[in-house]
Formats: structure tokens, sequence, C-alpha cells
């Protein structure tokens, strides 16, 4: 039986995991499912955190939420505070286990960059410590950063270092980039002087992502302006799979990393084009919180990951 502080310390965090849920999924229905807990469950927390803040925390809009300037305001202080209190489950157990006891290493990983590297890491990885569990969820590269600042993730691996200050972003290497068009695409050449072959095409991009010097989406921006391409349009599409998609189908051309789309050229439904003198890479980073608690299979996975990654350059 908790005692009444016990209960109030509970319920507090139970809150703040659904509001920073919320805030990073976009509504409660994703929250709940996120959480295993039933959307009323959910919704009730919400009201209990809103009520004792006095002040409402998300502008509800159909299905959907977004932000209130008092939610955007106390969301770097929620995420905060639950990175502090895995961090301290995390330390207890590394103390509890010892050093070759059961652990578990938390992961996130932009879903592209599982390729042979990543792989590769993974499995010397859990050769070496065998009485691990790994942890492993795919999220976008904004994703991956808000579970590591959150302390739902370990260690992150993304593209672009990410410019909050709270964390740390370790270069891995790059990604080349490629043009991406569908089979029937009327430009049938694997290598082309610049983009000048694509004019009037639409292109697919993310857009760029907010609160970051650099990006996805800001490297096809420059691009499309460095080449000269006139009135050159770009629609939006955050999701590569999506992106994929919708070249599959004729619908526009994109830049693309080779590794998410390695299957599409293999079956020939989509083909690359390399363009000659386009300086078009991604970095790779690993992201982990400045001040947070590393664990020795944090440290450990970090040292492989690296060993595997000297030659990213795909």
């Amino acid at each position: 039986m908790y005692t009444y502080q016990e209960y109030l310390w509970i319920v507090t965090v139970e809150e703040m995991e659904a509001f920073v849920s919320i805030a990073r999924l976009g509504g409660f229905t994703e929250a709940s499912r996120r959480l295993n807990r039933s959307q009323p469950a959910i919704s009730r927390r919400i009201r209990e955190l809103e009520r004792s803040l006095g002040v409402a925390l998300f502008e509800r809009a159909g299905r959907g939420v977004s932000l209130t300037e008092a939610g955007r305001a106390l969301l770097p202080y929620a995420e905060a505070a639950l990175a502090t209190i895995r961090d301290g489950e995390r330390a207890v157990r590394d103390l509890a286990t010892g050093p070759g006891g059961a652990q578990t290493l938390s992961l996130a990983i932009v879903g592209t960059l599982a390729d042979s590297h990543i792989v590769d890491a993974l499995r010397t990885f859990e050769a070496e410590f065998r009485e691990a569990t790994v942890e492993l969820r795919t999220a976008t590269s904004r994703e991956v950063s808000a579970l590591v600042r959150s302390g739902e993730a370990a260690l992150g691996l993304r593209y672009f270092p990410d410019a909050d200050p709270k964390l740390e972003s370790i270069p891995l290497g790059t990604e080349r980039l490629l043009v991406v068009v569908p089979a029937s695409h009327p430009v049938t050449a694997r290598r082309l002087p610049d983009l000048r072959a694509f004019q009037g095409e639409r292109w697919l991009g993310f857009p760029p992502e907010r609160g970051q010097s650099d990006s996805f989406g800001h490297v096809l921006e420059r691009l499309v302006s460095a080449s000269g391409l006139v009135n050159a349009s770009i629609t939006r599409i955050d999701s590569l799979t999506a992106q994929r998609r919708l070249v599959e189908a004729g619908l526009g051309v994109a830049l693309m990393p080779i590794s998410s789309v390695r299957e599409e050229l293999r079956i020939g439904s989509l083909r690359a084009v390399e363009v000659e003198g386009m300086d078009a890479v991604l970095p790779v980073v690993v992201v982990r919180r400045r001040r947070g608690y590393q664990s020795r299979l944090a440290t450990a996975f970090l040292k492989v990951l690296q060993d595997h990654t000297p030659d990213l350059l795909l």
C-alpha cells in the first residue's frame, strides 16, 4: 500500500510521462498506445496536471492537439525531470547488477541507418555482452533526439548534429545522397553533369527541421537553389517511406540516402541518378545527454559502434 506522499509522487511522474508523450506524438490516442494505458486514463492525468498548474497545456483541435504557450514552457522541464528519474534507475541497476550482470540498453535509431554497419555493431555488442538486452526503437531524427532528451533512450543515432545544448552529438561519418526517380522516368542516364535534366519536376523532401541550423530539408533546398533550376517545386513529406512510394508512383523525384532505397533499386521499381560534383551527404551522429548518466552498456556500445563505422561513407 502506498503512502500518500508516494502516491502523489507516482501520479506526478505518470502525469509528466503522459504530457511528454502527447506533446511528442501529437495526440491522446497515440500517447495511450505508446504508454499502454487507456485513453480515458491518459486524459485524466492531463486534467489533473492542468488543474494542479492552473493552466491549459494543450489546445484541442479535432483528434489532434498542439501545445499552448504554457505547454511549450513546461516541455523541456518535464523531459529533464523524466530523464533524471530514468538516469537514477539506470545508475541503481548498474550498481545492483555489477559487471556482466543482466542489463538493458535502450537505443533510438533512424530506420534507414539500420544498414550493415549498424547491424554488425549490434551483433558484435550482443556477442560480447550476452546477458544484455537491447531495446531498439526506430524514429525520425527529431524523434530520436526527443527520446534521448527524455531519457527513454540512452543513445540515439540520427542524421545531422542536434543544436540542442543539452545533447552531445558524436560524429560517426556521412551517408551519400542520390537523386531517385521512378523506373519509368524519361531520364535514363545513370550519371548526369548537373540537375538541369530535372527542370519542371516536383521534388519530394523533408521540411527543414525547426531549431536546427542544418537538416535533411536544408540540404535539398541548397542543392536545388545552387543548381539553377527555375521555380523548382518542393513538396514537403515528413517520411522517407512515403517519399519512396510517391516516387515509385511517378509523383515526383527525391534526394535520398542510398541505404533507404536499396531494395527498390534491386527490384527495379526505382532508379538512382548520380550527379557530377553534387556534394550531397548526410552526417550521421550518435546523440546522448551531456550531463546524463552513461551506463557501462551505453559506453561499451558507443565504442563498438565507433569501431564499426570508420568508413561509414556509403
